[in-house]
């Protein structure tokens, strides 16, 4: 396995077997992935499983992009949607850590226009929205408990009021204008996934003085080594990120185009975007995201470096929901059935028969293009998928499983 090319360490490899994995995970692996390729329901993947803090498996499989032949690589570049929302709550938790900001705080004490926002439930008619009862908290935008609505809800209301799309503001517009849009629901009451981390991004800026993808690279990326991460694939690195894929009429795969802050283009993620989202904006390879897994994993150290204090890590990857919003709702539910959610993570709170194998207390999330990451604290299991597929591939359901089950045949 080719680590980048950088001047961190490179990331330790062990044989399965050495760290309480089957010694036959890679051959599983790299057969599950060949029969989704062979079967025309992928064009390619990286998947990755490490354990203890060591390597224990990191595949290319199938093609990057098939119309100019080009194959899968190690350092292949992927579109990583969700996965960037871990990303920033570890920033927003760095600021925490910092006293910069305070989780329990009104959000509206960092940014205005949250506390001018009114409450007009989906079944309230016209006029009938009405003030929150308790302040929405930097807390609940890290949980997904705020009340804010979807991003394509809030980029409907924004072009009906004549404000640009969402994919066309800054951060900083997006939230000086929040108070256009109404709350579907008091804060605390409901989980509902939302433009909140767009929100936490627009946080970090404030709170940081720096915009948000300077201070992800500063105080994240270049400490961790993660080289290939950003908002875009700049020039000398744009052939390396992979083609997006989607169902084919014939029953085969094609070319899509990639949606980049709610509009779709295809040429996107090649240059900087005005909208740094922090819901799903971020690029990345399997060893960059690895990098960043084996930090939380690490409780927030890797090598030399820490990010985090193990309280705080402990503090953001445990259930923050009450248990009547659990599990949360959101489809298809049962991809999401024992889930919970910290703050930034789903938290897996009872098993289900989804992935049978999986631990409780596991830690996660996805992206929208069939990118997965797993951690389990009581096993130190790391398990990311990344390929570019859209609606979401079986793959990592079948990777998950694959590297519980060779867990279990070593216990």
């Amino acid at each position: 396995m080719r680590q980048s090319m950088d001047a961190h360490p490179v990331l330790p490899s062990r044989e399965p077997a050495q760290v309480g994995l089957a010694a036959d995970l890679g051959d599983c692996l790299d057969g599950a992935a060949r029969r989704l390729i062979g079967s025309r329901q992928l064009a390619g993947a990286v998947t990755v499983v490490a354990r203890r803090g060591a390597v224990a498996h990191y595949g290319v499989h199938g093609m990057m992009d098939i119309a100019r032949e080009r194959p899968m690589a190690n350092d292949t570049i992927f579109r990583i949607y969700s996965m960037t929302k871990a990303v920033g709550t570890v920033a927003a938790m760095m600021l925490s850590e910092e006293g910069k900001l305070e989780l329990d705080a009104p959000a509206a004490d960092y940014l205005p226009a949250l506390g001018r926002m009114r409450v007009a439930p989906e079944d309230a008619g016209d006029g009938q929205a009405e003030a929150p009862r308790r302040a929405m908290t930097v807390r609940d935008l890290l949980r997904h408990t705020s009340g804010l609505p979807g991003n394509v809800a809030v980029n409907d209301r924004f072009r009906e009021t004549g404000l640009p799309p969402l994919a066309e503001c800054t951060l900083e517009e997006i939230c000086d204008h929040l108070d256009r849009v109404a709350l579907l629901y008091e804060p605390g009451s409901r989980w509902y996934y939302s433009v909140a981390a767009d929100v936490v991004g627009r946080l970090v800026e404030v709170v940081s003085g720096q915009t948000f993808d300077e201070f992800l690279a500063r105080r994240i990326f270049a400490p961790l080594g993660m080289v290939d991460t950003g908002f875009f694939c700049p020039p000398e690195k744009a052939g390396r990120l992979a083609e997006m894929y989607g169902p084919a009429p014939d029953g085969g795969i094609m070319p899509v185009d990639a949606p980049q802050g709610g509009t779709v283009s295809r040429f996107s993620f090649r240059e900087r975007p005005r909208f740094l989202s922090c819901g799903g904006g971020l690029v990345s390879t399997g060893t960059d995201y690895l990098r960043f897994c084996l930090m939380l994993c690490g409780g927030g150290a890797l090598g030399g470096v820490r990010l985090l204090q193990p309280e705080t890590v402990a503090d953001m990857t445990r259930n923050q929901l009450p248990e009547s919003l659990i599990p949360i709702r959101k489809a298809p539910q049962e991809r999401y059935d024992g889930l919970g959610f910290g703050l930034g993570f789903s938290v897996r709170v009872a098993p289900s028969g989804f992935v049978p194998g999986a631990e409780v207390g596991e830690y996660g999330w996805i992206g929208g293009a069939s990118t997965e990451f797993t951690i389990s604290p009581r096993s130190g299991l790391v398990i990311i998928t990344l390929t570019q597929f859209m609606p979401f591939s079986p793959l990592s359901r079948s990777v998950k499983s694959i590297a519980y089950d060779a867990l279990r045949a070593q216990t």
